[in-house]
């Protein structure tokens, strides 16, 4: 038998100890001590799994829709309140949210947009028509198809200056040549006053370089960025990545455009070209990207993408089951496609980029009409946030960053807003429960509940019933759970192997209403709750709420 069976048997039949605490209300405990709690959480103190890097709970904004435009950017001469031309209220829950660092400016924009657009002087600055045009509604805005350009690399630095995280930006691979790139780099990082890029820079009111580490070199190269075969990828890949100037950035860390979902073949032809050349290719490439979305594709071999995606607003309880389950997928994806670098990359230097995640539904629940791919999130959406949260803190050691789509005004945002109007959304409520991971120690966790079963279309199916991760910093110990079940409650014993709380504090999310969200009319319809826990021994024994996303912080003794 092996050491993990054999905790794991420790685990399920330890003894457990008298004092706990229910959320809401005490749980019975037999004469022995035992609680009637029907899940279990064990959370390793002496098993770390590897830091949680902040920067997967990163962000994303596109030129698409009202993303940037109403968004983002509403200008320095606009009556909603701003910094410099962006939206004020956005940048302080950025703020509060730690938001680490901001994927820009696509997405597919980006391998159809020419920076040198968005720099000099905003009146001289051409006007384009965007990559998004064709897919824009009838009743968009002007400047949702044709990009004016107000907004550019000046601006999207400054905002993430005030936001307080840090750029990455994706270069456009599919149009531009390589010497646009290392241009573009230039302009960014070349020192004050070295070049005549740096000049220009200057000139805009940047005197100091802006020391972009994190760039994108093409995105989704296997359709929107240029329809490549893998191998034709790499190639372009060694041409765009090979000497780059670094100036005084003690290093540039390139992401290559990875594969789709399960695409495997795509990480191995990527590699094996890569490396055709020698190993030493490996030193060129911090990140692979990987994209996933969800809809309900599982029920039924639907081919079409579009006709295969459900309502936002309007689902059943199997909808809410089966976008997980689509969801959950990203979990195995991590695995097989980790393996399949390990083939080339031994040494794991190379590092998975999720920059691109989320629920993706049909259109109809734009909180403002003629947004391209604005969808209103529930507590669905919140459910499906945390559970991708939870399964990239559990593979610290393999995602290095993850960008959720998108920030604002789009999909699965945690913020909407328009004109004067703002609120909140489920998501961006569970960004903020997470923030307290970042940095963090990860934990191996071990967790036990009955699992959810449903009917999936006329045939029986389950699906796990509860799912989490846990970090440690200091004293403290954060652990997340998701419970995915729709209606039932799960009595639940957590137990702190290796030491004892002093101290706890529970913040939950959820509602009686699955299809529960926020609007401009209603900003506050879904808050997460905080109240303190009394604590008595190692143990605490609580009640997670149907639907919920739940967060406690223990301080340990």
């Amino acid at each position: 038998m092996n050491r993990g069976i054999r905790r794991r048997e420790f685990l399920r039949h330890g003894a457990l100890a008298a004092g706990a605490v229910a959320c809401g209300a005490y749980l019975p405990y037999s004469a022995a001590g035992t609680a009637s709690a029907d899940s279990r959480i064990d959370v390793l103190l002496d098993e770390p799994l590897g830091l949680i890097s902040p920067n997967i709970y990163g962000h994303f904004i596109e030129h698409l829709g009202g993303v940037i435009y109403d968004g983002v950017w509403v200008g320095e001469n606009s009556r909603v309140p701003n910094v410099k031309g962006i939206r004020k209220r956005l940048i302080e829950e950025l703020q509060k949210i730690q938001a680490p660092v901001m994927r820009y400016p696509g997405g597919c924009f980006a391998d159809s947009y020419d920076w040198r657009d968005g720099i000099g002087p905003a009146e001289k600055r051409p006007r384009r028509t965007n990559f998004w045009a064709n897919d824009e509604p009838k009743n968009a805005p002007s400047t949702h198809k044709y990009e004016a350009n107000q907004f550019g690399t000046n601006e999207f630095m400054q905002f993430c200056r005030l936001a307080g995280c840090q750029p990455y930006l994706a270069a456009n691979l599919r149009s531009l040549p390589p010497e646009e790139f290392a241009r573009w780099v230039e302009y960014c990082n070349a020192p004050a006053g070295s070049t005549t890029l740096a000049e220009m820079r200057a000139a805009a009111g940047f005197s100091e370089p802006f020391g972009v580490r994190f760039w994108g070199v093409g995105n989704e190269s296997w359709g929107c960025g240029g329809d490549f075969t893998a191998q034709e990828y790499a190639v372009e890949f060694r041409r765009f990545t090979t000497w780059v100037p670094r100036y005084d950035q003690k290093e540039l860390s390139f992401v290559a455009s990875g594969p789709n979902t399960d695409e495997w073949e795509w990480t191995r032809g990527f590699f094996e070209e890569l490396l055709r050349k020698g190993k030493w290719q490996l030193d060129g490439v911090y990140g692979l990207s990987l994209h996933h979305y969800a809809a309900n594709l599982s029920r039924g071999k639907i081919a079409d993408w579009e006709k295969s995606k459900g309502s936002a607003l309007q689902f059943a309880p199997i909808d809410w089951y089966e976008l997980l389950r689509e969801g959950q997928r990203i979990e195995t994806m991590i695995e097989n496609h980790w393996r399949i670098m390990g083939e080339w990359d031994t040494e794991h230097r190379v590092k998975l980029i999720v920059d691109e995640w989320g629920p993706w539904y049909r259109s109809g629940s734009e909180a403002t009409p003629g947004d391209l791919f604005e969808q209103t999130p529930t507590l669905r959406d919140a459910v499906f946030s945390a559970m991708n949260l939870d399964i990239f803190s559990r593979h610290p050691e393999k995602v290095a960053m993850a960008n959720c789509a998108q920030l604002i005004n789009c999909i699965n945002s945690p913020y909407l807003a328009h004109e004067e109007k703002f609120c909140v959304t489920p998501v961006g409520h569970v960004f903020a429960m997470y923030a307290a991971h970042q940095g963090g120690q990860g934990l191996r966790t071990v967790i036990s509940a009955p699992a959810v079963r449903y009917d999936r279309d006329g045939k029986p199916a389950t699906f796990w019933g509860l799912q989490g991760s846990a970090s440690l910093r200091g004293k403290e110990v954060v652990l997340t759970v998701v419970n995915p079940h729709v209606s039932e409650a799960r009595e639940t014993l957590i137990a702190m192997r290796g030491g004892r709380v002093s101290s706890a504090s529970l913040t939950t999310l959820t509602s009686t209403d699955i299809q529960a969200h926020n609007t401009f009319a209603e900003p506050a319809a879904l808050e997460p709750q905080t109240k303190k826990l009394d604590v008595n021994g190692e143990e605490l024994a609580m009640v997670l709420p149907a639907a919920s996303v739940n967060k406690l912080t223990l301080a340990l003794g």
